[in-house]
């Protein structure tokens, strides 16, 4: 059925058909809020809290600036490792927002391509970023899942046993990614025309501790908003659901998917219009404030970039 020449419209057609009923039960809880009283708590936060949030938010973006960093030493690319992390930066400044085809991908073809880097490498380093990224992902998942699984709501048909199961494994698959870079005779596969070299365990150790950085920093920054009204590994434990949920529904930015898992999870802990006002200023600090900072960027390294992309 997958090679059929209607599988691809009908992939579309359903995919438009599950995003507009999201949409719709967005707005329909939209309209039982009340936005007056999230909008009080969201002028109310103290400017001492909101500074706490913006420092991790910079620490965040700049920690994710490195994967490419690791990218550069694993191709051997020619560009230093400033230009690089200011590529990394726009690209995740627009991924946040647009989503991973536009800025992850997008983004970083259009400039490395422009400063001379080949297709080949391009390639391999948005390779490279995107698994380091899920690499920590995972690790932290497992840990979290493992050591402080979250009590999910019934209806989501995962119970306390299953989340610590499932985190069991998602450590089990971080420790054979170890044992892979560590002992594999194999150093090289082939996916989907693409040629992938597996990194040596000193390169994999650094994937994870970058993106697990940047990962706790990012749970950190509405953690930090919410006033310890919750403790950091359950904000971190929510955040990392929110995350795959909105990559599971190919929403960007998880408009509205973050919000409400937030909600799902949370509301019995936290007032819903305090909830609502610091993810809100969550929006406001994590996403569109590099967006802003990330066009500016991308700007001026268009303006200061007139090399042609090599083959």
């Amino acid at each position: 059925m997958r090679n059929h020449p209607w599988w691809p419209w009908i992939k579309r057609i359903v995919g438009a058909v599950f995003l507009l009923a999201v949409a719709f039960l967005l707005v329909r809880y939209a309209r039982t809020v009340d936005w007056g009283r999230v909008k009080e708590s969201m002028l109310e936060l103290p400017r001492p809290v909101l500074m706490k949030a913006l420092f991790l938010a910079v620490v965040s973006h700049l920690v994710y600036s490195l994967l490419d960093v690791v990218g550069r030493h694993y191709t051997g690319h020619h560009l230093p490792d400033r230009k690089v992390m200011q590529i990394s930066f726009t690209s995740y400044a627009f991924n946040l927002n647009l989503g991973s085809l536009v800025g992850g991908i997008g983004f970083r073809y259009r400039l490395y391509g422009k400063m001379g880097v080949r297709y080949g490498d391009i390639t391999r380093i948005v390779t490279l970023s995107m698994i380091t990224n899920w690499l920590g992902y995972i690790l932290l998942a497992g840990l979290v899942f493992t050591l402080a699984p979250l009590e999910l709501p019934p209806k989501w048909g995962i119970d306390h046993e299953e989340l610590r199961l499932l985190g069991v494994g998602l450590l089990a698959f971080s420790v054979v990614y170890l044992g892979l870079c560590a002992f594999s005779k194999q150093r090289s596969w082939t996916v989907r025309g693409h040629e992938i070299d597996l990194p040596t365990l000193r390169m994999a150790f650094a994937q994870l501790a970058i993106s697990c950085t940047h990962w706790m920093t990012m749970a950190a920054v509405p953690w930090a908003l919410l006033q310890g009204q919750v403790d950091y590994p359950q904000a971190l434990a929510v955040l990392l659901v929110a995350a795959i949920a909105g990559v599971m529904l190919h929403i960007p930015a998880g408009l509205g998917v973050t919000e409400a898992v937030f909600i799902a999870l949370l509301s019995h802990k936290i007032p819903e219009h305090q909830l609502l006002g610091a993810l809100l200023a969550y929006r406001a600090i994590f996403y569109l404030t590099p967006l802003l900072a990330g066009a500016l960027l991308y700007l001026k390294l268009e303006m200061r970039t007139r090399k042609p992309v090599p083959a």
